[in-house]
């Protein structure tokens, strides 16, 4: 039986368009699709489609129920937290939801979290979905009842929507297949009665993934899997320092290797294709290749943080300023205490486990793509206009991504593959070594943050300035202009604190490198830079960090809440076990509240982990169980990047070619997890990033309690704790 909706859920979904529903013959099953138009969409794009900016609901003639995803899957659980929310609404169970991948249509499945792009990341998809693919499921289960009253005569308020049946007085019963196509020719229901959340039987339940059998059992579909017709291998040669370019090539050896099919030149370099990747990757070997290196032969990471670090505090520099409160730099000035500190971070790769790779068929003026990307619409479109080909003669399949973490947002893959393909006029699949993703990788930039405070007799600040200097990663992919503010650049920038005079300012600086999104992007930066700037306040004033917080937090219900549920849980104020030590830390990232405290070991030179406890508040949770799977998940990944985590150049070559010099958490090395859930009725928050920004500082703040040093640059390796 539905329930009314609540007051706020309606106010939610007063602007949907009546124009959503439409039966299509185009589906291959016979069945009709029902899907959700938002209010400013057009009308559908031809016939037999169906036009949505966000979900579609197709129900099967065989009853069968099918979400079409918009958000990629990349290990972060949409496969499965999508469906439950069309499952709640249609009372249906979970296991019934088929999933499949949307087709690039930024139109129709947009992101407006992140502007309207159809693209997967910034720990968006539940929060962009919330509403969303609820009036989805509820405008369905609503028009089946509608359809089967005005089927059998009977009052809508004598029928009910469950198990995949609407159900009737005197046994009546139809399946939802079997009144899907009458009600595709209902009004779609402007108001749709959702549930009240305590009704819930399925959403905020922990429950197991849809994916995990087939990834377990193998027949889950990687890039790396795609196999068609006729299919041929490329290896492509890059220049090895990036952005340079071919001047000349000698292919001769290449040419005459087992199973070569031709050797082509692209833009990024020179491919080799083959009858199978082992032989292209053997052909490649043998290429003499004569580079223009460019500007970028010059540069190292030390001259490029050089160069941040004098650009910070240049007179000609042009930061762009948060809001601020009270005149923090006059307070500054006049303090008779002020503390000051320099924060740096360092360049990171993104390192998914299974490196860039793209399947490509240009044929008969059209391209077909296979793979794994984060950003639908844009890689169809690039590669159109690269390829010279309308953007309707682009069909793109996008698989499981082996890995994201911001890395599938760019596209330069795609493209590669794209123009191979065209070159040869064969299906191709490009597939890069470890060595190539490691090398060529879109970085997360370098940073410094340079902090201040004036400290008043009872120890707390009573001003404080903080400013960021790095590259602007947005104005590099959307072409954001210097003058506009870089929203994901200020993630996390304002802390949480009470301080009377507080400045914040963000000075984007390009040190040469191309650089790209990182899981937290942001966060990871402005977070360690705030967590130990309130820690050395805290030892500063001889407070204990914890309590330090909490006096700075006293209107702050969510932020208090978290962080006094992790000090308890994690033991904080009672002594650790011998040789261990604690540290804290506090963030909201993502709409998310998260305080977490570490507990280290440090002997020889070496950090180890040994638990990590961690509390969030991220409003409703669709499936806690995945929801706790994250943020273990950001915390390893969060692990590797502080503990050794940092890309060097040298003449602009990257010198961490693999995992033997780019290390990752091992399963050995791996903390004890204690995570706690805070119930919570506020909106969703995001959860598949801002644990990966907080380990960092609360490890560093342990580090210090354990050896007296304060680590201001990451990753904790031994030269820089001995040279702190």
């Amino acid at each position: 039986m539905t329930t009314k909706t609540s007051s706020s859920s309606s106010s939610k979904t007063a602007g949907v368009n009546r124009r959503g529903f439409l039966q299509t013959s185009a589906v291959a099953s016979g069945g009709l699709m029902l899907g959700v138009s938002l209010s400013g969409v057009g009308d559908a794009l031809a016939a037999g489609t169906v036009h949505t900016p966000n979900a579609w609901v197709h129900i099967a003639d065989d009853n069968t129920i099918t979400l079409i995803s918009a958000r990629s899957e990349m290990g972060q659980g949409v496969y499965t937290s999508m469906p439950m929310l069309i499952a709640e609404e249609l009372n249906v169970d979970i296991k019934r939801i088929n999933v499949a991948m949307a087709p690039p249509n930024g139109k129709v499945y947009g992101n407006a979290l992140l502007g309207g792009p159809q693209l997967t990341g910034g720990s968006s998809s539940v929060r962009d979905g919330w509403d969303k693919l609820r009036v989805a499921g509820a405008q369905v289960r609503m028009m089946l009842v509608s359809a089967a009253a005005l089927k059998w005569n009977i009052p809508e308020d004598q029928l009910r929507a469950e198990n995949g049946m609407v159900l009737g007085p005197k046994g009546k019963k139809a399946t939802y297949g079997q009144l899907a196509a009458d009600a595709s020719r209902l009004p779609v229901p402007q108001t749709p009665v959702l549930k009240d959340p305590k009704d819930f039987r399925i959403v905020g339940k922990p429950t197991k993934r849809l994916d995990t059998p087939a990834k377990v059992n193998g027949t889950a579909e990687f890039g790396i899997d795609v196999k068609l017709p006729g299919m041929v291998y490329a290896a492509l040669e890059q220049c090895p320092v990036i952005g340079g370019t071919v001047k000349s090539f000698d292919a001769t050896k290449a040419k005459g290797m087992p199973g070569v099919i031709d050797v082509v030149q692209i833009p990024d370099g020179v491919a080799v294709v083959a009858d199978t990747w082992w032989h292209a990757q053997k052909a490649r070997e043998t290429l003499k290749v004569e580079w223009d290196e460019g500007a970028g032969a010059a540069l190292t990471e030390k001259t490029m943080l050089a160069s941040i670090k004098a650009a910070a505090v240049s007179d000609a520099a042009k930061p762009l300023a948060l809001p601020k409160v009270g005149e923090a730099d006059a307070a500054i000035k006049a303090a008779a205490k002020v503390i000051k500190a320099e924060y740096t971070m360092p360049l990171l790769s993104h390192a998914p486990l299974e490196p860039m790779n793209f399947t490509a068929h240009y044929h008969d003026n059209r391209v077909d793509l296979i793979g794994p990307t984060q950003w639908q619409d844009a890689a169809a479109g690039t590669v159109a206009k690269v390829c010279g080909v309308p953007v309707e003669n682009v069909s793109l399949r996008t698989t499981f991504l082996g890995g994201g973490f911001g890395r599938r947002i760019d596209l330069d893959f795609i493209i590669q593959a794209a123009q191979i393909s065209k070159a040869v006029g064969k299906p191709v699949k490009l597939l890069w070594t470890r060595e190539d993703d490691m090398t060529h990788d879109f970085y997360r930039p370098q940073s410094v943050h340079h902090l201040a405070a004036a400290i008043g007799a009872d120890g707390k600040p009573t001003a404080m300035t903080f400013r960021l200097t790095s590259q602007s990663i947005t104005g590099r992919v959307f072409g954001l202009p210097a003058p506009v503010q870089d929203p994901l650049m200020t993630e996390a920038a304002m802390a949480a604190y009470e301080i009377p005079a507080t400045r914040h300012d963000i000075l984007k600086h390009d040190a040469g490198l191309r650089v790209g999104y990182w899981r937290s992007v942001s966060h990871a930066l402005n977070a360690f830079a705030n967590e130990t700037f309130i820690d050395e306040l805290a030892v500063a004033a001889g407070k204990d960090p914890y309590a330090y917080r909490m006096s700075l937090l006293s209107s702050k219900p969510r932020f208090a809440n978290v962080l006094k549920q992790a000090a308890d849980k994690a033991g904080w104020g009672t002594a650790a076990p011998a040789g261990r030590f604690r540290g804290i830390a506090l963030m909201e990232g993502y709409d998310t509240y998260m305080a977490m405290v570490a507990e280290i070991s440090y002997a020889k030179g070496e950090v180890k982990v040994h638990k990590v406890t961690t509390v969030a508040d991220l409003g409703r949770m669709v499936n806690p169980d995945t929801v706790e799977a994250q943020i273990q998940s950001s915390v390893v990944f969060g692990l590797t990047a502080a503990l050794w985590g940092e890309i060097t150049l040298d003449k602009g070559r990257v010198q961490q070619t693999n995992f033997h010099q780019y290390r990752l958490l091992r399963m050995n090395e791996a903390p004890e997890f204690v995570t706690v859930l805070v119930p919570s009725t506020e909106k969703p928050g995001g959860i598949g990033e801002p644990a990966t920004a907080l380990i960092g500082p609360a490890v560093g703040n342990a580090l210090f309690a354990a050896t007296g040093k304060r680590l201001r640059t990451m990753p904790f390796t031994e030269q820089n704790i001995a040279s702190a």
